[in-house]
C-alpha cells in the first residue's frame, strides 16, 4: 500500500468524527466520508504533496456544501422526539450543547468543530474553508458567543456570516 493511501486510511476516524458532528446524522456522515474517500483515491494523481489531512477536510467540506445545497431544494421533515424530564444532568447538558450547535449557521459550526473538535489551527481551517484567517477568527468568536449565550439560557442573536 502506498504512503498516500496509508495517510488517507489513517484519517478515516477523524473524518467520520467531523462529518458526524457537522451533519448530526450518522448515515449522512458515513455517506459523506465515503464520498470523500472515493474522490480522494480517484484523484490521488492530482495531490501534489503537502498535508493530506487538510486536503481531505477540504474535499469533505466542499461535498458537504453541495449536500446542503441539494437538501435546501427538498422539503424538510422534522422528527418528533419525546422530552424526558427525568434525564440526568449530563444527558440534559449534552442535549443543550447539541441544540446550541444545531442553531449555529453552518459556517460557524464547521469552524468551531474544526478548531475545537479536530484541533486544527486557524490557518488550516482558513485553507480548508477558502477564507481569510480573520474570517475564521470572526466565525469562531461568534460561534463561541452563540453557544455560551444558548447554554446560559439567553436567546442568542442570529447573525449572518461574513
Amino acid at each position: 500500500m502506498s504512503a498516500f493511501r496509508q495517510s488517507v486510511e489513517a484519517m478515516i476516524p477523524a473524518l467520520r468524527r467531523y462529518a458526524r458532528a457537522l451533519t448530526r446524522d450518522a448515515d449522512a456522515a458515513d455517506d459523506l466520508v465515503q464520498d470523500t474517500l472515493v474522490r480522494a483515491l480517484r484523484s490521488e494523481r492530482l495531490f501534489l504533496g503537502g498535508d493530506v489531512r487538510s486536503w481531505l477536510y477540504t474535499i469533505l467540506t466542499n461535498l458537504n456544501k453541495n449536500r446542503r445545497r441539494s437538501l435546501a431544494r427538498r422539503p424538510q421533515f422534522t422528527q418528533l422526539t419525546e422530552n424526558n424530564p427525568d434525564a440526568s444532568g449530563t444527558e440534559a447538558e449534552g442535549r443543550d450543547i447539541e441544540r446550541a450547535l444545531a442553531t449555529l449557521v453552518e459556517e460557524q459550526r464547521s469552524v468551531l468543530l474544526l478548531v475545537m473538535l479536530e484541533g486544527m489551527s486557524y490557518r488550516e481551517v482558513a485553507d480548508i474553508q477558502g477564507v481569510p484567517i480573520g474570517t475564521v477568527m470572526s466565525r469562531l468568536a461568534r460561534a463561541r458567543a452563540h453557544v455560551k449565550a444558548s447554554l446560559e439560557g439567553e436567546r442568542p442573536a442570529l447573525r449572518r456570516v461574513k
